[in-house]
């Protein structure tokens, strides 16, 4: 039989892809290998292993096969390696530095914003309120101090999570309110309290960045104001008392011995 003879300069008949021939038993096994390895090593959800597999042996072509492995490294692919440090999207410019003492005397003072905390701080409060908001400042070192002085006065601390703050100060008819720690990360950056409070208070709340309070600060600060008041009255009642005890007890004494002279006469 004579086969009709191709036209001159025609192209030969194109081959089948790659991706298009059949695959074999033997591929469907190795590719089902690799997804029990995948799911082994944390890559893919038991949900996901078994959706794939069920691809795998109803794969008929190559093509079928490349999708289930398209999103995991082979054998031979060098893996990349993962830094899980936060990546800042742009450099941000050096906080601005400030002196390491905050005053309030019969006034109020804040920090809030971006601010560079020294690895000391000092702050002197005295019939005043202070708020030092720490959620955009940036420590000078891992730990840092406050040297908190207060004298009829109260401190509000705002700390972001994940910032461990240790109370180590002294107090006076005072008291120091903090909240429990939210993080084990030995690494994690730690403010320590220090200083003496004397008819004055320490506040300290954890809140993110945008996060509003749920209460008025100006009413925390009025009901503090209104709890010193009241210990620094009770206070002076407590030492008339007791000065008025031994103004009595040292009044009965002369007139015992007053009496004792006269009967000796």
């Amino acid at each position: 039989m004579n086969l009709p003879e191709q036209p001159s300069g025609s192209e030969p008949p194109a081959r089948p892809s790659p991706a298009s021939m059949r695959a074999s038993d033997a591929d469907r096994d190795e590719v089902a290998d690799r997804l029990r390895e995948a799911l082994a090593e944390g890559r893919i959800t038991p949900e996901e292993h078994a959706e794939r597999i069920d691809v795998v042996y109803s794969a008929r072509t190559y093509a079928e096969l490349e999708p289930v492995l398209s999103d995991l490294p082979s054998q031979h692919t060098p893996r990349p390696r993962v830094d899980l440090r936060k990546e800042e999207a742009s450099p941000l410019p050096p906080p601005p530095s400030q002196t390491p003492h905050v005053v309030a005397v019969f006034s109020g003072a804040e920090r809030k914003g971006r601010w560079l905390v020294e690895a000391t701080t000092t702050v002197t409060c005295v019939f005043g309120g202070v708020e030092l908001d720490f959620r955009q400042a940036v420590l000078s070192k891992s730990e840092v101090t406050l040297s908190v002085n207060c004298v009829f006065g109260g401190v509000n601390i705002i700390v972001p999570p994940g910032v461990r703050v240790i109370g180590s100060n002294v107090t006076i008819f005072g008291g120091t309110d903090l909240p429990e720690d939210d993080t084990v990360d030995p690494d994690a950056p730690v403010i320590r309290l220090t200083g003496m409070l004397l008819f004055g208070g320490v506040s300290v709340e954890r809140r993110a960045v945008g996060e509003k309070r749920g209460r008025s600060r100006h009413r925390d600060h009025h009901q503090l104001h209104r709890e010193h008041q009241e210990l620094h009255r009770e206070h002076h009642e407590e030492v008339r008392r007791l000065h008025r005890e031994r103004r009595d007890a040292r009044r009965d004494r002369l007139r015992e011995l007053r009496d004792e002279r006269h009967h000796g006469r």
